[in-house]
């Protein structure tokens, strides 16, 4: 698949400097980049190898000077970084939603309704009463269970499993070995020491323009018209657990290994780095930030906190304990170097108190 520089430029919205009519058909880093390749120049320390690249083009700040001879057509943007980023985007779009088509053996059952430009790969099964949009991309293996929906410009990597009544959004991305749906974690302790399940009976509701990573698993929520809610623009990495009736906020973004107990409800535009483990029903603000390995054991209701430790707590309050944390041994070794002297102190103090005069 080829373009134009002149196309790109245009789709970027920058100026072009150079030869537009060349063919690109591959994004590269500017150090590796061949004929017929895009690269881009956004970190002043890679500036040298703008002026050896054997890329065709190169995306470079509108107000670059270069210091020496240039080979390449350069495109002037305002932001290099963004603009490929961009570009990677409108790239990835294209080969992700290339596949049309029903490959066989492949199965849906009575009552379902499919859009069009849809794929749907080998041993893919779709259940009964299933809606889905026009361009979703379904992979081998994926599973699709009763009553569920899925929004256009859906892609659902191989191996997806899709539990009934999951209901998904327009403009998902759900990656391979996802599970959505499956039973949240709930059992009643009995009086001879055995558990009894408790039927989960909810589902699972996936907004617009949400990324779920491979391996994630979110559970239905327990009661019949309940939900586990994952908000719009919402993105998550691989291997995460989000318990029954968990609330995700809007844009918030969720790095691996991170666990979020039942009930609990995360806010809009958080950060929560990778291994947070997050009790259940909390509350947390919007724009709160969590930092890696954090164990989180209460609410935090205060917007815009950044919170670091186990137990959590502020950042800041985190490293002042932690200059001191580091300082123990050292602080021990004193102490009890003290304790010795004023031991020695007591024991060589001569007995000067008088039992009376010789006779």
């Amino acid at each position: 698949m080829e373009f134009s520089i002149s196309q790109i430029a245009a789709m970027l919205g920058g100026k072009i400097t150079g030869d537009g009519s060349e063919k690109i058909g591959m994004l590269a880093k500017i150090q590796d980049a061949k004929k017929g390749h895009i690269a881009f120049l956004s970190n002043p320390k890679y500036e040298q190898f703008i002026y050896t690249t054997n890329a065709s083009a190169v995306i470079v700040k509108k107000d670059f000077q270069a210091k020496k001879n240039i080979s390449c057509t350069l495109i002037l943007v305002d932001d290099p970084y963004s603009s490929f980023t961009t570009l990677l985007e409108h790239y990835h779009r294209l080969i992700s939603f290339q596949k049309t088509g029903i490959e066989q053996p492949s199965f849906i059952g009575d009552n379902s309704i499919t859009g069009s430009g849809i794929y749907r790969g080998a041993f893919s099964y779709i259940g009964s009463n299933v809606k889905i949009g026009d361009n979703v991309k379904i992979y081998p293996l994926v599973f699709i269970g009763d009553n569920t929906t899925i929004g256009d410009n859906t892609i659902l990597h191989p191996n997806v499993k899709l539990y009934a009544g999951t209901q998904v959004g327009a403009n998902c991305v759900i990656h391979a070995g996802t599970v959505v749906g499956s039973d949240g974690f709930g059992f009643a302790p009995q009086e001879d020491g055995t558990y009894k399940t408790i039927p989960q009976l909810g589902n699972v509701l996936i907004e617009d323009n949400v990324t779920i990573g491979a391996n994630t698993t979110i559970d239905c929520a327990t009661l019949f018209g309940d939900a586990t809610i994952i908000r719009k623009g919402v993105k998550m990495d691989n291997l995460i657990q989000i318990a029954h009736n968990v609330e995700i906020g809007k844009n918030t973004v969720i790095a691996a290994q991170t666990g979020i107990s039942g009930s609990t409800k995360i806010g809009e535009n958080c950060v929560i780095a990778g291994q947070v483990g997050i009790a259940g029903h909390l509350v947390i603000a919007n724009k709160t930030s969590v930092g890696a390995q954090a164990g989180i054991g209460k609410s935090f209701t205060e917007e815009g906190q950044r919170l670091f430790g186990s137990p959590v707590i502020d950042v800041k309050a985190f490293f002042r304990s932690y200059a001191v944390f580091k300082q123990l041994p050292d602080i021990n070794y004193r102490l009890r170097q003290l304790e010795k002297k004023i031991r020695g102190a007591t024991t060589s103090t001569p007995d000067t108190a008088s039992n009376g005069s010789d006779t």
